[in-house]
């Protein structure tokens, strides 16, 4: 008997882990719930919601290849090589497949595991499968871990053209096991599951993620790089969730994008050139996770930042969190994460920079924080962008780029729709005046709407001091913008 693992993989098409099983013998799936490492790693209701609902619909979809999934509870990772090895002895399991996970966690898990099957004769075959390339085959001449993104994509791109990674075939359907399914649970004590309308924008299941992936790259992709950064147009794939999630592969998105592009990496269409690269930034900070594991460990990637002098500023933070800092472009963006489980990419670097530099906050409050509410949150990818927006990360902005949130409004809103449609309360505004309501006359500009908690110029001159008074500077490379 053969089990697969289940973790961040929750589909049956190119699931190099599943096929692999599968093409051993007699599979068996099984998916822990591990709720207590969960709320340790700030996975946000909405995720774990998610999860659910796809396990949900993976559940019918393995049923029908006659592929039982199960469920069994570890609440803590340290409990998982027990309750594996468990069930390994009860269904006389040869071998456990598992598609490779990273972050010190994860690694610290999977090694446990290991040791615990091979005391007991039993092997654990890991696969890549989340990424396209293996973290630690992508280096410098020096043979270490890149840096910066364009030297990390540049070796990428040549990577590719030498070969290009195959969409591998779902299992064919085996014969039936005198094995149940488990029924999956509707929900998880200490994760309250969202409101139907949060569920609505982010249905369930490989169907989905395919439609959306489909309708991108036949589309919107086109358009992708001139559009992606105007909140108020659907300039995106929409896709993150199920990345995160393993719902679709980067593989299925790669191959998308080529197709749509003539099989071109870096000419023919820029737009699809342009979410090439957004999938090999997400390649990037997973490489960055494994190479440099202090960023595992809420430990800033510039180790020289650790010196600086965050304020402890509660009320400023709370109201940042609750959409309440008197600046249009930022409240609208906050309340979009609070309400959808998502924020618009360009809006995650104009809060995280207003954070980080003009309130002066620790980067580590605002990447909690949105773990604690995206769901699509992803540890490699909210640490790279917490820590580039914040100065302190691989590839950092440099400390002196502090983005105005007003003009980044006027610029990337100019008709102020989107703060409209979040900001129902400044409809009434014209389009100079909606991005900054405290100038449109009266003391506060609109009754029902807060003055901003700070002033951008002086708190842009603070953080600069805060910056420039750092022991010593290295130089930052080019940014991602």
């Amino acid at each position: 008997m053969q089990l697969i693992w289940l973790r961040s993989d929750l589909r049956q098409h190119d699931n190099t882990a599943l096929t692999a099983a599968a093409e051993r013998g007699p599979t068996v799936v099984v998916y822990l719930l591990s709720p207590e490492q969960w709320q340790e790693h700030d996975d946000a209701p909405c995720k774990v919601d998610f999860w659910l609902r796809n396990l949900r619909e993976l559940s019918k979809s393995l049923g029908e290849l006659n592929i039982p999934l199960l469920i069994r509870s570890a609440p803590h990772w340290d409990q998982v090589p027990a309750v594996l090895l468990e069930l390994c002895r009860d269904l006389q399991v040869e071998a456990v497949h598992v598609n490779e996970e990273y972050g010190v966690h994860e690694s610290r898990r999977d090694a446990a595991v290991a040791r615990a099957l091979q005391a007991e004769g039993i092997a654990l075959h890991s696969y890549l499968d989340q990424l396209l390339f293996k973290p630690g085959s992508v280096l410098t001449k020096t043979g270490t871990y890149f840096q910066v993104f364009s030297q990390f994509r540049k070796v990428c791109y040549e990577r590719l053209h030498r070969s290009m990674p195959s969409l591998i075939k779902a299992p064919s359907a085996q014969a039936p096991l005198n094995i149940a399914s488990d029924p999956v649970p509707d929900s998880i004590e200490g994760f309250p599951t969202p409101g139907q309308a949060l569920r609505n924008l982010w249905p369930a299941g490989e169907t989905e993620a395919q439609r959306r992936l489909d309708t991108f790259a036949d589309v919107q992709i086109d358009y992708y790089k001139s559009e992606r950064d105007f909140p108020a147009k659907p300039g995106t794939s929409q896709l993150s969730a199920y990345l995160a999630a393993g719902v679709i592969s980067p593989r299925q998105c790669l191959h998308a994008a080529l197709q749509s592009n003539q099989g071109e990496f870096e000419s023919g269409k820029v737009g699809a050139v342009t979410w090439i690269n957004e999938l090999l930034w997400r390649e990037f900070y997973k490489h960055i996770l494994v190479g440099y594991p202090r960023v595992s460990r809420h430990r800033a990637f510039r180790p020289e930042t650790e010196a600086l002098a965050w304020r402890d500023a509660p009320q400023e933070l709370a109201a940042w969190q609750e959409a309440r800092t008197g600046l249009p472009i930022i409240d609208a963006a906050m309340r979009q994460l609070l309400e959808t489980g998502w924020m618009h990419n360009r809006l995650r670097m104009v809060v995280a920079m207003f954070l980080t530099k003009n309130l002066l906050i620790d980067w580590r409050e605002g990447e909690r924080f949105f773990m604690r509410h995206l769901i699509d949150g992803d540890l490699a990818a909210n640490n790279g962008g917490w820590q580039w927006s914040a100065s302190t990360g691989t590839d950092a902005a440099p400390y002196f780029r502090i983005f105005n949130p007003i003009s980044q409004s006027e610029k990337f809103d100019s008709e102020g729709l989107f703060i409209k449609h979040w900001l129902p309360e400044l409809a009434a505004l014209n389009k100079k005046e909606v991005h900054n309501p405290a100038s449109a006359g009266g003391l506060f500009g609109v009754a029902d709407y807060p003055p901003p908690i700070v002033n951008l110029s002086t708190s842009r001159e603070r953080a600069l001091t805060a910056f420039k008074n750092l022991p010593s500077r290295t130089s930052v490379g080019e940014g991602h913008e």
